[in-house]
């Protein structure tokens, strides 16, 4: 005997040998046009669209392979300056404040109510 998934009471039902090899969504029924690409934006090459092109930027990877690869004994988190270490500080203080915080509120909550 051979099975298939129904899709109205999504469990397995006896079918034919023919609608078993055919799965649903396997058959040959495809449309005959193609569909419209929705969130398509178009594509243009450097050469195309002119010397200058709006929405692509300076590149940036050479000067920052420059920064990354430099071999001064930095951690690679605090290469960029001072907007890192800001940001270092800031998220290691968060942590710290946090931590100490569930260890009170853990140490409030262990202590019996007085009636």
């Amino acid at each position: 005997m051979y099975y298939t998934f129904s899709g109205f009471t999504q469990r397995l039902t006896g079918a034919a040998s023919s609608s078993a090899y055919s799965p649903q969504g396997l058959r040959t029924n495809i449309p005959s046009e193609s569909t419209t690409i929705i969130f398509a934006t178009p594509t243009r090459v450097v050469s195309q669209s002119g010397p200058v092109v709006e929405y692509m930027g300076a590149n940036k990877v050479p000067d920052l392979q420059r920064i990354f690869q430099a071999s001064d004994e930095i951690p690679v988190h605090l290469k960029r300056g001072v907007p890192d270490r800001l940001l270092y500080r800031t998220t290691m203080a968060l942590t710290v404040g946090g931590a100490l915080y569930c260890l009170v509120a853990l140490y409030i909550a262990a202590q019996p109510k007085n009636k």
